[in-house]
């Protein structure tokens, strides 16, 4: 057993970990020491959407699976559902120190991507650089201030399941043992984020990181232990799986009745629905531009954000002075001017992973050894053509077409997350390489300057050219109708790609000039990678600035978002137990209606699909009886003098019907929605829900809504005759189950999305449950694997105190 020394085994790390505190709280300060709150839209959305579990939850101490607050009804999978069998929720909280949420995603990304490096076998001060590199990327930063906390949670944790990987294939049983427990830990906490896509992507680097180890394996001869290596750390993915398997189990099921899943309706003459997954033109709408890839090494090449700022020296400004626009609205509009011009519809700023990185990156393709080289070449390929997306049609329609899962996910331009982690990965690899190179000085120096040269001399490309580029935007031709002065906002969109490219220019310059000087014995190991890490935070810290600043910060920014307005207090009066409200000012892109009740509309990126056809189809179209049949009692309007209006047709919680109407497929049934008088018709898809009687009286019955909870419902029922009742309630068959004065009875799907149900003569009670197996399944299976986990973590830490450490760097593992 080694000797433990706390002063080089702890003491070193404890002072990364309180450096990257102190980072943390000087990037987010207006959390940590002035009370304030990022603004950040999703966020205020899910607050929105999470109200009615959480006040259930709250209540009760149980989940309510199901909220009728968005959407007329949906399972609460994918809004906030807790499930107590995950235990790795409590692991999350110490790691990140309880702190806010913003400052926990930062500091946790430093962290992951700190030990990223040492377990690489790296100086505790390249750690430190490579975890700056890592974490400043403007995507990390963009993202928080969108309010893509989960997303940002993802990307952090994806440097320690990528530790466990390339330590479990270093020779020696011990790399494998610790490789797989860090690796078992990593993936744990990165699915638990919960962004599939981002784990999505994080699997495809495995993949390739895979793909070429089995090709060194093949030529070196040792395929045994490569899939030994394999199968062990296949284990460790299902147990890291298993932990998150409720979550993942029950979005599974209820992604087959999303839109992220095949829609039942005959696929549109143009093709662009693919079977089992999202429409191919709403999944490639946010596609990176080829050219755009550029951002990378000069973040300003296509204008940086579509609302971004400029100051009182730019051409825009003066132009605004020569109108005569007055001083203050002139300050108002030079704070949000669109300065982005590329293909997508709108974006919050560039991918730009650092020009200093960009220059170690390509050095890395000269100097770092073959099989991480060409690891972190083709996974970084693979992320820009994939975030070409429409703009590359050949490759990106048979991946969306034909890759297992790909169609599920939308904005492909999110694939750069690969490139973020890919392109720092390889350039502290070749700093590692560089700064440790015993061999060939003059060889080295030669690489050096062909690295400054490439990415020095694109930048001075750029900088000479760059008045040949169009810098024409999407909405230019808007702003001519208006009067705007087009051409000075484009003079300054050349301007802001000339000043990064020469910006991006100097800092290649000076690193590459550290890294000289360094060759030439000017200055040592250590100071030189201080310099570098010094250059790689001015130039990431800036950038990251123009898209997230203390500006950003707001006080009592929820309190004053979720502030009722007259409208909302006049609906608030109404006590009856359900009822649904429609807000006619972005119905179906907004939550805060669900906060105060329960919306037609809201705010989710998957949606039942039924329920998005009727959107689509009637909604959106001024159906009234669609609104009337989903118990929409009040309709916010945009007039200031009518805020609210009362909907007298609203057909209310249940209702019993004289006919049903037979359709044969799921079109007719949508289509036959336009012409129904549902208060005494509703159409049934004969072909899923077979009837014997078509006619009922419902002549002297009733019914009415007796207890509401989210996943409760109870009806008093008097019915004078044999007769079918519509329940302004959203069919859900995986998890609702209906009860007949206490018998489980069968329920039907009735009007597209409703719930019928026939009745027999007498006085009832009609009770609707939601009971879903998966996730009693799921929360088991949950609870089990986390056990195993924890175990297989404890397991590897007690192994590393009982065993001689092997210090290895990219050595291929030894048969």
């Amino acid at each position: 057993m080694p000797k433990f020394n706390f002063k080089a085994h702890v003491l070193p790390h404890v002072l990364a970990v309180l450096f990257f505190l102190v980072l943390t709280a000087a990037y987010v300060s207006p959390i940590l020491f002035e009370d304030k709150s990022l603004v950040q839209n999703d966020i205020l959305q899910s607050k929105g959407m999470a109200k009615e579990i959480i006040d259930y939850r709250e209540r009760t101490g149980k989940e309510a699976l199901w909220t009728n607050s968005m959407f007329g009804g949906m399972p609460a999978y994918l809004i906030n559902t807790a499930f107590s069998g995950d235990l790795s929720v409590y692991i999350h909280k110490a790691i990140t120190l309880n702190l806010p949420a913003v400052a926990a995603n930062i500091f946790l990304t430093l962290l992951c991507a700190y030990i990223l490096f040492v377990v690489m076998g790296m100086s505790i001060w390249l750690s430190l650089v490579g975890a700056i590199a890592l974490s400043f990327t403007s995507y990390n930063l963009i993202i928080l201030e969108a309010g893509h906390n989960t997303k940002s949670l993802a990307i952090a944790y994806i440097p320690l399941a990528l530790a466990g990987l390339f330590y479990a294939f270093r020779r020696g049983t011990r790399h494998l043992i610790l490789g797989a427990a860090l690796f078992t830990f990593g993936l744990t906490m990165h699915i638990r984020a919960n962004h599939p896509q981002i784990t999505y992507y994080l699997l495809l680097m495995v993949l390739i990181f895979g793909v070429v180890q089995l090709i060194f394996a093949i030529r070196e001869k040792w395929l045994g232990s490569y899939f030994k290596r394999v199968l062990v750390l296949g284990v460790a993915a299902i147990i890291a799986a298993g932990v998150s398997f409720g979550r993942l189990y029950t979005a599974m099921e209820y992604g087959k009745y999303s839109i992220r899943g095949k829609s039942e309706l005959k696929p549109s003459t143009t093709g662009e629905v693919s079977s089992g997954g999202l429409d191919r033109t709403y999944a490639f709408d946010w596609s990176y531009g080829v050219s755009e890839t550029m951002t990378l090494l000069i973040p300003n090449f296509y204008g940086g954000a579509s609302q971004g700022s400029l100051d009182e020296d730019s051409e825009t400004a003066k132009a605004f002075s020569q109108l005569g626009v007055p001083p203050g609205q002139m300050q108002e509009l030079l704070g949000a001017l669109p300065l982005y011009w590329g293909d997508q519809p709108s974006t919050s700023g560039p991918v730009y992973v650092g020009a200093i990185i960009c220059f170690l990156f390509v050095l890395g393709l000269f100097i770092v050894e073959k099989r991480t080289r060409y690891w972190l070449l083709a996974a970084t390929i693979l992320s820009i053509m994939l975030a070409w997306g429409r703009n590359f049609e050949a490759f990106n329609y048979f991946m969306f077409d034909h890759f297992p899962g790909y169609n599920k996910f939308r904005a492909v331009s999110m694939a750069l997350v690969i490139a973020q982690v890919a392109i720092p990965l390889l350039a502290m690899f070749a700093l590692y390489r560089f700064l440790q190179n015993g061999g060939n000085r003059q060889d080295i120096q030669k690489k050096l300057l062909y690295a400054a040269g490439i990415t020095g001399g694109l930048c001075l490309l750029v900088a000479i050219l760059a008045g040949m580029a169009s810098f024409v935007g999407r909405v230019d031709e808007q702003l001519q109708q208006m009067q705007w002065p087009v051409a000075a906002l484009r003079a300054d969109r050349e301007s802001m790609m000339r000043g990064d490219a020469f910006r991006s220019l100097i800092f290649i310059l000076l690193a590459a000039g550290v890294l000289y000087f360094y060759l030439k014995q000017k200055l040592t190991a250590t100071s030189a990678t201080l310099a570098i890490g010094f250059l790689v935070l001015i130039d990431l810290w800036t950038v990251d600035k123009r898209y997230l600043d203390n500006g950003d910060f707001q006080k009592r920014l929820v309190e004053t978002h979720f502030e009722p307005t007259p409208a909302d207090q006049a609906i608030l009066q109404d006590k009856d137990l359900s009822y649904r409200v429609f807000n006619m000012s972005n119905p179906f892109n907004e939550a805060r209606t669900s906060y105060f009740h329960k919306s037609i509309g809201g705010y989710h990126g998957a949606k039942l699909r039924r329920y998005q056809d009727v959107i689509e189809k009637h909604i959106s179209q001024n159906n009234v009886e669609v609104l009337n049949m989903l118990n929409t009692r009040y309709i916010i309007t945009t007039d200031p003098q009518n805020p609210v209006q009362r909907n007298p047709q609203a057909l209310g919680n249940a209702w019993f019907v004289q006919h049903l109407i037979p359709v044969k497929s799921p079109d007719e049934e949508l289509a036959a929605l336009t012409n129904l008088t549902p208060v005494n018709e509703a159409v049934i898809d004969v072909t899923k829900f077979p009837i014997k009687q078509k006619d009922f009286s419902n002549e002297g019955s009733s019914i009415k809504l007796t207890a509401y909870e989210p996943n409760y419902l109870k009806y008093q029922v008097n019915a004078a005759a044999d007769g079918f009742v519509v329940f302004s309630e959203i069919y859900y068959k995986d998890g609702w189950n209906a009860y007949l004065s206490g018998k489980l009875v069968d329920h039907v799907r009735v009007n597209y999305i409703l719930r019928g149900m026939q009745v027999p003569a007498g006085q009832h009670t009609i009770e609707f449950k939601f009971e879903p197996k998966e996730y009693t399944l799921g929360n088991t299976v949950s609870l089990v694997s986390s056990i195993l986990m924890l175990l297989i973590v404890l397991g590897g830490v007690f192994y590393a105190f009982r065993s001689e450490p092997e210090k290895v760097y990219a050595e291929p593992v030894k048969k």
